[in-house]
């Protein structure tokens, strides 16, 4: 009977040995950030931010998928979608995690039942970015040449109902003006038109258009934040530009799919804590606009529910539908 009792004991050691083994082995492979918009924008900017240190501390290559289009469906729906073992995620961007679930009847994917929170990573107010050549260097010759040419300028936005689309909106009701809104498939592509001067205004993430502004290409008339960038220390508050109540902040974090298991999700949070301390870091954050703003898994689905909710209602009092 000892014996066996002793055959038993050492069997399930060895077992209880493998199944760490096994669990510490992680990762064995690629890992894949996906990014629901295209190349270029602010989410992306964020993932290619923390893939390279992400890649060194856990000893794997981090690819970068860019899944653009359906306003960030695409994307988040594929990582709702794969396999829970940690080797897909998703880099979210809070216009689509919290704005989308209450602009369209069908995503295809859930913001609670169908992620795993990560860790919270940047966030960023939006700035007023317009083409070089518009005739208007200050908000109040904006709100004023667009009142006197009513439908004549348009807007960009990353695509229908998302944060930019939203901030469009309430600015033509709180100003009373009349702007057309032309939808792309995430911040580059818009980025490139206003460049091209084929489309006239764009509210965005800083690290689309920064180092546009800074060289002359475009110009920045308001940040959407109670302080002005230190990137870009000349544009004006929108409290300064007398858009008192105009207060726009967009965040990006790291998801993945519901199911994970806690102690992949704990690895990489662990990792990105780290990470986000690093001064070289905080640094390429700040001049592209953002600020490094960490988070823990808890802190992160807690807060994602409350910006849900938080969201639903300016979409319901501002009337605004993707579709």
């Amino acid at each position: 009977m000892k014996k066996k009792s002793v055959w038993m004991v050492t069997c399930s050691l060895l077992l209880m040995t493998s199944f760490v083994m096994a669990q510490s082995k992680y990762p064995e492979r690629p890992i894949t950030i996906v990014v629901p918009s295209a190349p270029g924008g602010s989410t992306d900017f964020t993932a290619r931010l923390i893939a390279e240190p992400l890649s060194r501390a856990l000893g794997q290559p981090i690819v970068i998928d860019n899944k653009a289009g359906a306003a960030g469906n695409i994307g988040n729906q594929f990582v709702a979608k794969a396999k829970p073992d940690g080797y897909t995620l998703l880099l979210a961007y809070s216009g689509y995690q919290v704005g989308n679930p209450h602009l369209f009847k069908k995503s295809g994917w859930d913001p609670i039942k169908d992620f795993a929170p990560i860790a919270m990573l940047t966030r960023a107010p939006q700035i007023l970015a317009t083409k070089e050549n518009l005739p208007a260097n200050n908000l109040r010759e904006l709100i004023s040449y667009a009142k006197t040419h009513p439908n004549k300028l348009n807007y960009a936005s990353s695509g229908n109902g998302s944060i930019q689309h939203i901030a469009g909106e309430l600015f033509k009701q709180m100003t009373g003006t009349s702007i057309q809104h032309i939808p792309y498939k995430g911040a580059g592509p818009a980025v490139q038109d206003l460049l091209g001067g084929q489309v006239d205004l764009f509210f965005t993430t800083p690290a689309s258009v920064v180092g546009h502004i800074k060289s002359g290409k475009l110009k920045g008339l308001m940040v959407t934040s109670n302080a002005r960038l230190a990137s870009l220390p000349l544009v004006p508050t929108s409290k300064e530009a007398d858009l008192k109540e105009f207060t726009i902040d967009s965040w990006f974090a790291l998801y993945a799919p519901a199911g994970t298991s806690v102690e992949i999700i704990n690895q990489i949070n662990a990792e990105i804590a780290k990470i986000l301390k690093m001064p070289e870091i905080r640094k390429r954050a700040e001049e592209a606009g953002t600020l490094v703003d960490y988070m823990e898994p808890a802190q992160l689905g807690e807060y994602t529910r409350k910006e849900l909710d938080y969201w639903g209602r300016v979409i319901r009092s501002a009337n605004i539908s993707a579709e």
